[in-house]
């Protein structure tokens, strides 16, 4: 018994020290999107920032923006700054529609039905879990902007999670101002995300949330509330009673925010990229039928050898499509027959299809030899379908 817990303890020291020589499993961290994105033009969408241009009117913007971090590599991102014990610093509020108050856009709309998507990235290494606070998206019912609803998507310690709340009593708003908190009815905040999107391991690259809300029938419980990251529907509240028999005013204020309620144990960053609020769902960003992928710096022992990609048609990675040959650039590749072989439905192709949703994954190996393990599929993109370019048939 003691020679085999012996063994046993050896073997198991041994498999540490060999996973310690690993390198670090990558990610995905973003994507070369196109230019211009749909949202730039499409008539369903409310409000479009990819923190690029020129500053956009905010009824409340507090916080820098950082051109050192941006998705795909260009441009700026609205950064979340925690010094060691703060809450944060670094917010946007849109105020739109019908809303009594603020810088309104598309002013005298009532939208009862809207979806919000945002890229996050936290600095490699992200420590505490979550900050409590991500988004928001309410109804403001007067100009001390009390509250019919909202749709908080909040933090459950590494997680996300929906947390719905009314601030309606029949047909009469009951709350008398912001954050009235002994006014609202909370609806209910499980379950939360199988996603740990403040997790250490996830950190260091740009991940896709996207919430929706749905407004109920007044009179009815047929309320909806949606979160998905990176692609898949990650927490659902269904027959919601959002604002009893209340419709003077519909959804028309959605707020990023940074706040940490009992503030950060270490001086860390969070950043939040290409923000869309539609009333259609937006899903991930768009990109060219031969997409450039950027892959998050190596981690691991001795120098970066190589490191591959592969491409499917789904999240589960059943379909692949694409698959690279060893890549020797330290980060990125554009993906096209001269750097993989498209396989599966696209075999004999030298591009993928318009109009798809991808998913992808990706490992890394050390000039010593030694290779990581793949990274789960990830990072969803959608290929444009204005394309004209020919197809070389196999």
């Amino acid at each position: 018994m003691a020679m085999t817990g012996i063994c046993g303890h050896v073997w198991y020291l041994a498999a540490m020290m060999t996973a310690a020589t690993l390198p670090e499993t990558p990610r995905i961290d973003s994507v070369v999107m196109s230019r211009p994105q749909p949202q730039e033009s499409d008539q369903s969408v409310i409000w479009y920032d990819d923190f690029d241009g020129p500053v956009k009117l905010y009824t409340e913007s507090q916080g820098e923006l950082d051109a050192k971090e941006a998705f795909g590599g260009q441009g700026g991102s609205m950064l979340g700054l925690y010094e060691k014990g703060s809450q944060g610093r670094g917010n946007r509020k849109v105020f739109f529609g019908d809303s009594p108050t603020g810088k309104v856009v598309q002013k005298g709309k009532h939208f009862d039905d809207i979806y919000w998507r945002i890229y996050v990235k936290h600095q490699r290494g992200w420590t505490g879990g979550g900050p409590d606070k991500l988004s928001r998206a309410t109804s403001i019912v007067s100009p001390n902007w009390a509250q019919a609803m909202i749709a908080h998507v909040w933090s459950s310690g590494e997680a996300l999670t929906l947390d719905p709340a009314s601030g309606v009593r029949g047909d009469r708003v009951v709350t008398t101002k912001y954050n009235d908190f002994g006014n609202l009815h909370w609806l209910g905040n499980k379950p939360v995300s199988a996603f740990k999107l403040h997790s250490t391991g996830e950190a260091g690259r740009w991940v896709c949330v996207e919430s929706r809300a749905k407004l109920n029938t007044p009179g009815k419980k047929d309320g909806l509330n949606q979160l998905w990251i990176d692609g898949r529907l990650e927490a659902e509240r269904k027959n919601l009673d959002w604002r009893g028999s209340y419709d003077r005013h519909g959804i028309n204020a959605v707020f990023l925010e940074t706040y940490w309620n009992k503030g950060s144990p270490v001086t860390q960053s969070r950043w939040i990229d290409n923000f869309v609020i539609s009333t259609k769902p937006i899903g991930p960003v768009v990109c060219p039928r031969n997409p450039t992928i950027i892959k998050t710096p190596y981690q691991g022992p001795d120098k970066q050898q190589g490191w591959k990609a592969e491409i499917a048609a789904d999240d589960a990675g059943k379909t692949i499509v694409w698959r690279s040959k060893m890549l020797t650039d330290p980060q990125r590749v554009e993906v096209g027959p001269d750097t993989g072989h498209f396989l599966g439905l696209l075999a004999g192709r030298d591009c993928l299809d318009p109009a798809q949703t991808y998913f992808f994954r990706v490992m890394q190996q050390s000039d010593g030899g030694q290779a990581s393990v793949w990274s789960p599929w990830h990072q969803p993109i959608k290929i444009e379908d204005s394309s004209t370019r020919p197809l070389k048939e196999g």
